[in-house]
């Protein structure tokens, strides 16, 4: 008879447990569901008014014409309104970042200014099989994940090379988290005229970035939510 009341007491207590796991469980994702669709929302506002203090920024580089059009965008800010400056390339790209020190010592008025180059690990190499990018993205997420937390960008700018996508979706969840905030600003490369590039369609698809630019008017007619600006470069 005790050791009836001692194992109903047992399975008691488990039931009791895997009910709070569960109440737990649920009211857990409840509140992410919540925070994304809140940010969703959220990002279909127009922005805020100018900050009074200058805004520390992410800013992505990518092989070939990305890095150009990159410059060409940046050559035409306010540069002294985005302090510290933190560029970001692959880890297999050298000159993106070469580029950046020559126009960061182009720049007039630099005094001040607190400049940072970075490298980050690709998700995906030209090439390679699906299979293996599996456990390269994850490396690349692990990776954006402690660039973030030791940048802390309130600011995310790119263009276009897929090195932004694990910034991207770690700055998002740290929105949802509450961690911290980061604006993401995409400007699509001059070159897409029909159709957004990958890297552009996975933000505005799940609804990451903050802003998206195209400089098509086709674009903007296709994605309703993009903003057409014209040329940019």
């Amino acid at each position: 008879m005790h050791i009836y009341c001692f194992e109903s007491l047992l399975v008691f207590g488990e039931l009791i447990d895997f009910n709070v796991l569960l109440l737990f469980l649920i009211g857990a994702i409840t509140f992410i569901a919540i925070r994304v669709f809140y940010f969703i929302h959220l990002s279909r506002k127009p922005m805020g008014t100018r900050p009074s203090r200058p805004l520390s920024i992410l800013i992505v580089l990518g092989s070939g014409g990305h890095t150009a059009e990159m410059l060409n965008l940046l050559a035409v800010l306010q540069m002294g309104r985005f302090n510290p400056r933190y560029y970001i390339a692959a880890a297999t790209d050298n000159m993106s970042l070469q580029k950046a020190r020559t126009f960061e010592e182009s720049l007039m008025d630099k005094a001040g200014e607190d400049c940072h180059y970075m490298q980050i690990y690709r998700s995906r190499e030209v090439g390679q099989s699906y299979i293996t990018s599996v456990g390269t993205t994850l490396f690349a997420l692990t990776h954006a994940l402690w660039l973030m937390i030791i940048t802390r960008p309130q600011v995310i700018l790119c263009n276009g090379p897929g090195t932004c996508i694990p910034l991207c979706t770690i700055a998002f969840f740290f929105k949802v988290l509450g961690i911290k905030w980061s604006s993401i600003f995409y400007v699509e490369s001059i070159a897409r005229v029909k159709k957004l590039s990958l890297s552009c369609l996975l933000l505005y698809k799940l609804r990451m970035a903050d802003q998206i630019f195209v400089q098509w008017p086709q674009l903007k007619e296709k994605y309703p939510r993009a903003n057409y600006v014209g040329r940019l470069m």
